[in-house]
């Protein structure tokens, strides 16, 4: 493949910024300034990569609306990171996935393959499975009995799709990623540990000799159109319903999602987040890095939950949580300001201790008098 290479005036309609030309100059690549050499649009969207313009080789500079220099060109956009996807898409180079079926892959004959596919060397297709046109399915992709690919999807090596498990189209899934394995689910004879706790508070009866079953998962999972799904990130199969990912819904790498959550339109879902079994996550709801979520919680649509928190109870729609166990941003920030007083308080008492242990010791003498 050639090297891609741009004018100014090109990538200055792709982004819809205002360019200043001081000469004309040929892109070939995207970088930061201080990496840039002549051939290169340096990206200067912050103000430390601005400072930076002045030491940088690059003749041409993506800057925020309102930046501009005399010695160099510019192009100004209104939404620098608008933009920067943009000119990332443009330098991107797709993976490998040439077209036509690699020898090696293995296909049920009762599977239903689109056109344009690419599917790769150790390619595992069960018995009626279906696959969308457009779709590439990389080197040890495992594609389980009666699932459903989309049209235009990219599935990385090592991606394991469970039985019936349904993926909408132009959805991308990333290295190693389990959709459809069974969910976390068992039952013991005598009430657990967990039940009692709940109940009661407290552990009372503790029965060693009890078996734990497995509830089997009967469900599986659906995923909506234009969703993007991390490396290793797992998904476990509905109970009686289906687990459920909305269309648009991005998920990083090393996510965790339950059997039987519903998870709604646009979501964002980061790092090592943990999401019990049978939560509704809303639309448009940002989950941030390791959050946890117990199971049987509802969160509004347009919410936000901050790094790390604890999720133990359900919250209404535009709630900005935090915390562990997770409560309400603001409630959070009065808690913090009474601890701040609660130190001044003590730190008061500590001064006037010992005038409280004379009184005291002065209240004890008149007593016996």
């Amino acid at each position: 493949m050639g090297e891609k290479k741009f004018s100014l005036e090109e990538l200055s309609n792709i982004v819809g910024g205002i360019l200043t030309k001081k000469e004309n100059v040929e892109i070939v690549r995207v970088a930061p300034p201080l990496l840039a050499d002549e051939n290169t649009l340096a990206l200067a969207l912050s103000e430390e990569e601005i400072e930076n313009i002045q030491d940088s080789k690059a003749k041409a500079f993506l800057v925020p609306l309102g930046v501009n220099f005399d010695h160099v060109s510019t192009i100004e956009v209104e939404r620098p990171r608008l933009a920067f996807m943009k000119l990332l898409n443009v330098f991107y180079v797709a993976p490998n996935t040439p077209l036509g079926i690699h020898p090696a892959a293995v296909i049920d004959e009762s599977a239903k393959i689109g056109k344009n596919v690419s599917i790769g060397a150790n390619v595992y297709i069960s018995a009626n499975a279906q696959i969308g046109d457009n779709t590439a399915l990389m080197p040890n992709v495992y594609i389980g009995a009666g699932a459903k690919i989309g049209c235009d999807c990219l599935l990385h090596p090592g991606v394991n799709i469970g039985d019936r498990v349904e993926v909408g189209n132009r959805c991308i899934i990333h290295h190693g990623a389990s959709l459809g394995a069974d969910g976390f689910s068992f039952v013991t004879e005598a009430p657990s540990n967990i039940e009692q706790a709940r109940e009661q508070g407290t552990i009372k009866e503790v029965n060693k000799e009890t078996k734990v079953y497995k509830i089997p998962s009967l469900g599986s999972v659906v995923v909506a159109d234009d969703v993007e799904i991390g490396a290793n990130t797992t998904i476990d199969r509905g109970t009686l319903e289906n687990t459920t990912i909305g269309a648009q819904t991005k998920i990083d790498n090393l996510v965790m999602i339950g059997h039987n959550c519903k998870i709604g339109n646009a979501c964002t879902i980061v790092s090592q987040v943990g999401i019990a079994g049978s939560c509704v996550i809303g639309d448009r709801v940002v989950i941030a890095g390791q959050a946890g979520l117990k199971d049987h919680v509802e969160i509004g649509s347009d919410s936000i939950i901050l790094a790390k928190a604890g999720i133990t109870k359900s919250f209404p729609p535009k709630s900005v949580i935090m915390g562990a166990p997770g409560v309400l941003r603001k409630d959070f920030i009065k808690r913090l300001k009474y601890l701040d007083e609660a130190e001044i308080m003590v730190q008061k008492y500590k001064k006037y201790q010992h005038l409280l242990e004379d009184y005291e010791k002065f209240l004890n003498e008149d007593a016996k008098i």
